[in-house]
């Protein structure tokens, strides 16, 4: 680690560019995103190495991984950085964040349960305003640590549903949705809907999502789970967006909001009917960390997010 008599060897530059290429896990990337050459962010890397005492960054396979040193020094580069901006004022802080002529890499998790018109109208409205800026879309899945690559600057965004969102992260509400069950033309829920009571909507056979977190339920469980009940999920699928195909096949039941369902009903043979649960309505979020907070082209990205999301409610 650097001597007390090297810190006027520091430059903010340099917490920058390390943020950024370990963030990328590649020079070139790194180079791409701060609008530089691969030689000077080589140059300016080697001058961290050194004051730092570690490789930082190192080749495994066909990529590069950070080392567990570096990985421990995301969080204070990142809270260095985010100090830096609050101190520099506006500009600093991304305010004048001008979307035409930007050329940010924003990257979005987003579930795939989601209304699956809201991330091609989030596209559309970014790449119309904004057509030099790059997208990432990434499967927000049991496997990915949101919270985890929100804090390292990997993720900027992050948008799905919970019955209680993490209180460590920023949060903006986009829209709730009543509950509801989507199953085939010939359910007997559809011919005869008195027929359909809680007692066979827990006996019947469940098409669920993966959870968000290993071992943990999803949203519907949770809120079955609180009243002491529980459902017989005998299909679990990483692909939500399939889910109504599978029901249109079967007499599986989904249960998720009725925005979601609602786009199925005019291509599938699949009806939507009420829920007989004692459920309250699914709430979808926008997420985002503090190292995001005060940046200009977060607030954009987010308020896109926003205004996607109001025209389609």
């Amino acid at each position: 680690m650097a001597e007390p008599n090297s810190f006027d060897k520091i430059e903010l530059s340099l917490v920058r560019l390390f943020h950024t290429v370990i963030t990328e896990r590649s020079i070139s990337r790194a180079a791409l995103r701060l609008q530089t050459t691969q030689p000077a962010v080589s140059a300016k890397l080697k001058r961290l190495r050194e004051l730092t005492g570690d490789p930082l960054l190192v080749r495994a396979g066909h990529g590069m991984v950070p080392t567990p040193a570096a990985l421990a020094l995301m969080e204070p580069a990142g809270e260095l950085l985010r100090n830096a901006q609050l101190m520099f004022g506006s500009r600093s802080r991304g305010l004048d964040f001008d979307p035409a002529g930007a050329t940010t890499h924003f990257r979005i998790a987003a579930s795939d349960w989601l209304d699956p018109m809201l991330l091609p109208e989030v596209v559309g409205r970014i790449k119309t305003q904004a057509p030099r800026v790059t997208l990432e879309i990434l499967p927000l899945t049991d496997e990915y640590d949101y919270r985890l690559h929100l804090s390292r600057a990997e993720v900027d965004l992050v948008v799905g549903n919970w019955l209680q969102p993490p209180g460590e992260l920023h949060m903006g509400q986009l829209f709730t949705d009543e509950i509801v069950c989507l199953v085939a033309a010939d359910h007997p829920a559809v011919r005869n809907p008195r027929w359909w009571t809680s007692e066979r909507y827990l006996e019947s056979e469940h098409v669920a999502p993966r959870p968000l977190h290993a071992g943990a339920p999803g949203v519907i469980d949770e809120h079955l789970t609180g009243q002491g009940l529980a459902r017989n999920i005998t299909v679990r699928t990483p692909h939500f967006a399939l889910a109504p195909l599978m029901v249109a096949r079967s007499h599986l039941v989904l249960t998720t909001g009725r925005r979601f369902c609602s786009r199925y009903v005019d291509t599938l043979p699949v009806r939507i009917v009420r829920c007989p649960m004692r459920l309250t309505s699914l709430s979808y979020y926008q997420l985002w960390h503090e190292l995001s907070h005060h940046s200009g082209a977060g607030r954009w990205l987010r308020t896109q997010v926003r205004e996607a999301t109001q025209s389609l409610v």
